[in-house]
Formats: structure tokens, sequence, C-alpha cells
């Protein structure tokens, strides 16, 4: 029986803690610095508004247009150096498995397995 009554009385002190209203800190004669439910009008002071600088020509200039085209030659050129770098053997003939160097063709019962790719050669 106390055992129960402990438990009823623990429940309603934590039902009565959780419904408690928050008090608020005044700031002067006004609230929080925040709308709610109570106060929903509430609209703070005005910060002052910075002006962004204007450009006086519209559209690229002609350094911007140098800077873009300076870009695109590189891109240009590093992938035609990629491009012809795929084109050695280790990358396009299928005998070099990834090698550097095509793989030594051992007899069946002398083969090694390879680090390099994994296969029997």
């Amino acid at each position: 029986m106390k055992s129960f009554l402990s438990i009823l009385l623990v429940l309603v002190v934590c039902t009565a803690y959780g419904q408690s209203s928050k008090k608020r800190k005044r700031d002067g004669d006004t609230f929080q610095n925040s709308p709610s439910t109570v106060d929903p009008n509430f609209a703070p002071a005005e910060a002052p508004r910075h002006h962004s600088k204007r450009r006086s020509g519209k559209g690229p200039t002609v350094e911007s247009q140098k800077e873009y085209a300076d870009r695109m030659h590189a891109t240009v050129k590093a992938k035609r150096r990629a491009e012809k770098e795929m084109m050695k053997p280790q990358y396009s003939d299928p005998m070099y498995f990834g090698h550097k160097r095509p793989p030594k063709k051992r007899p069946p019962g002398k083969m090694k397995f390879c680090k390099v790719c994994g296969i029997r050669h």
C-alpha cells in the first residue's frame, strides 16, 4: 500500500512539474526579443542596411573573358594529354592486365599469383 501511494505521489508531482509554465525574462518594459502566441505582433528593431557596391557596366569584363578562355585552353590541353596517355599499350592492350609490362607466361605448374591483378600467370 505504501509503495502504491509513493508511486502515485511521484506521478502527481511529475505531471504538476511538467505543466508549470516558464517565467519570461523582462528587458525593461518588453518581454524577450521573439514573437510568441502571447505577443505575436512583436517587431524587432530594424538593423541598418548595408548597400553593396554596384558595377557600372553590365555583362562580363574583358579580363574575365580572358581568364575564362585561359581556363578552357588549359582544360582542353589536359584532356588531350590524358587521351594520349590512355593510348599507350599499358591501358589499351588486354595482354597487360593493368601492368606496366606484359606479365610472363609460365607453364601451368609454375604459375604464380599476381598481387597487381589477382590472376595466376
